[in-house]
This record gives structure tokens, sequence and C-alpha cells, in this order.
């Protein structure tokens, strides 16, 4: 398969590289440099790492500039429904980027472009390399244009939902087992604790964080929702 020159990916993201080697080890999966062993290639993981915290810091940026009035359990729990897999892989399609990233044979044969998570994790290594190599108003403006029409599109309403009732709502729907939270840890000094809570529902089970065990149980139910749609969309 020929690959789409990676100058038409920058006017798609309206940024040109200073240093285009950043911008090619953004779009170089691992499967691709084990199998071109020797060559000292690097893969973008190293990337990927940094971009997780460049689009979490940018998106937490916005949500405090749109939201001055919101706690920290409500901007919590907006950042995490706009940063995953199922998000950051759609902004990944729309710039294409399963077309330009370098991936092994067969990661390539098992349909590896269409993968969310390679297309999200290429999306945070393309945010790290623009972080690199223009700054941080230059990341900036990219991961805006993507991240403000999902805040518009989803928030406020859908971010304050009580996730524990809705799901409940939804296992009771389909007849399934009733979930149970349990903490399964509380750390850091009494004036600022982190709960884990840990919740169980038949073959469902997820980890939520918060400073309370109140907001540690909305996360632990906003990420079984997701598991069990995801489920029942496949």
């Amino acid at each position: 398969m020929s690959h789409p020159c990676p100058s038409e990916l920058e006017k798609k993201l309206g940024y040109f590289f200073t240093d285009p080697a950043l911008l090619e080890e953004a779009l170089r999966h691992s499967s691709f440099v084990n199998e071109m062993q020797g060559k000292g290639l690097p893969d973008n993981e190293r990337l990927e790492f940094l971009g997780d915290a460049v689009v979490n810091l940018i998106t937490g940026h916005l949500l405090m500039m749109f939201y001055p009035d919101f706690n920290e359990g409500h901007l919590s729990r907006m950042r995490a429904h706009l940063v995953n897999e199922f998000q950051l892989s759609n902004i990944a399609g729309e710039l294409s980027l399963g077309e330009y990233v370098q991936l092994g044979k067969g990661e390539s044969q098992t349909r590896g472009r269409k993968k969310p998570s390679i297309l999200a994790n290429t999306f945070e290594a393309l945010m790290a390399a623009v972080y690199l190599d223009g700054g941080y108003p230059c990341v900036f403006q990219i991961v805006s244009r993507y991240m403000k029409p999902l805040m518009e599109a989803n928030s406020p309403s859908v971010e304050v939902q009580d996730y524990k009732s809705k799901f409940q709502e939804l296992i009771q729907s389909a007849q399934g087992p009733l979930p149970n939270y349990t903490v399964a840890l509380e750390t850091g000094p009494d004036h600022d604790k982190t709960f884990i809570v840990q919740l169980t529902c038949g073959d469902i089970q997820t980890k939520g964080f918060g400073k309370s065990k109140k907001n540690a149980e909305q996360d632990a139910a906003r990420k079984a929702f997701d598991i069990f749609m995801k489920h029942a969309a496949s």
C-alpha cells in the first residue's frame, strides 16, 4: 500500500513541521519498527506517552476556561468523556491518520489502520510531536479545534449525569444482576484522600477514582456504562 505524503497531513493539521523527523516518528508504529530491526528507528510510543499528557492538559485548560463554576469532580468527568480512545480515534479519523501511520505487515493485514487504539495513540503521538516542534500555543490551537465542538455537543448536560442511576437502570432493563460497589483503596492524607472503588456487575468489572467515595463510584459506573454500551453495539 502506498502512503499519502506527510505534507498532506500537515495541510490538514494547519501546521508544518520545522523538524520533519518528529512527524515521521509520530507516525511510526512499533509493529513497523519491529520489522525494520537494525535500522535504529524509534517508534511512536514515547511520543504517545507525552501526547497523552499534552491532550489531557489542553482539554483541562479548555474546560477551566469554558466552565469556571464547575468543581473538580465535574471537570474530571467531562475530561474523561472527551479524552478517551473512542473520541480520540474519531478525531484521528477526521485527519485520516490511518492512511499515514506506518504499520508492520501483520498489523496492516488485520485492519490495523482502522483500530481505535492505534488511531487514538497515533493522534496523541502526533500532538506530542507538534508540542515539541512548535510549543504549547501551536498544539493548543490544534487540540482546541477538535475539542471545542465535542464540548459544545456533549456538555454540560451529558457530563453531570448520575451514572450510578443510569447504569443501574440499564442493568435492570436488561434483567442483569445489580452492580456492587466496594472501596478497594484509600490513599493520601485525611485532608486530601483519593478513593478507588471497585464495581462488579456480572462480567463487568471497573475501578473508579475520585476525591470522595461518591465521585469514585460515579467514575466506576461511568466506565461500566461505556463497557455495556460497547458490548451492546458489537
